[in-house]
Parts: C-alpha cells; structure tokens; sequence
C-alpha cells in the first residue's frame, strides 16, 4: 500500500522538472527543452505506470486521481519556492487544505 504514495511522489518529481524545470533556462531553444522534457518524462511514465498498477485494486480508480492531484501540487509547491522562486501565499494554502479535505472525502467508506 505504501509503494503507491511513495511511486507517485518519485513520478510527479520528476514531472514537474520535465514541464517547468526548463522555465530557468529561457536561452535554451524551444526544441531543447521539448526533447529534454520528454527524456525526463520517459523516467516519471516508468513510476507512474507502475504506481498505478500497484494500486489500483487496493485503492480505486478515482482514489488514485485524487492522491495524484494532492502529491502533484503538494510537489508543485515546494518546487515553486525552491527552484523558482515564488512565494507561497495564503490562498494557495487555502487550495491545498481543500484538496487535503478532498482525499478526507474520496476515501469515506459509504456503501
């Protein structure tokens, strides 16, 4: 069960490098940084798919999307302050708390 999390985590890494890591080389040619993008991509599809495979059956289908949103801007956040930058502010905090809230609810046993 931990293989999941921990697989994602490892594939949104290394997909917010290939879609914004190349934000802080803006002399590099467009094509450059298409073709290293899609290198790195290359590595996170060899997490994700696994990750997805592995836990689909102990979790759902929309359990696994909503753990994927959460771990995406969860990495996302820290990878704006540390590599870009950018500060975090009040509402994006406000953002994640509801999606935290959203996992809360996607993971309620109702039958």
């Amino acid at each position: 069960m931990i293989w999941t999390p921990l697989l994602l985590v490892g594939s949104n890494i290394l997909m917010t490098w290939a879609w914004y890591g190349h934000l802080k080389r803006p002399a590099w040619p467009l094509w450059l940084a298409i073709v290293i993008s899609w290198g790195i991509a290359f590595f996170e599809y060899c997490l994700a798919v696994p990750a997805n495979r592995i836990g689909y059956g102990t979790f759902t289908g929309q359990q696994l999307k909503v753990m994927q949103e959460v771990i995406t801007l969860a990495v996302f956040a820290g990878f704006s302050v540390a590599v870009l930058g950018e500060p975090l502010r009040w509402n994006y905090l406000a953002a994640m708390a509801c999606l935290i809230a959203a996992v809360g609810f996607i993971f309620l046993k109702v039958d």
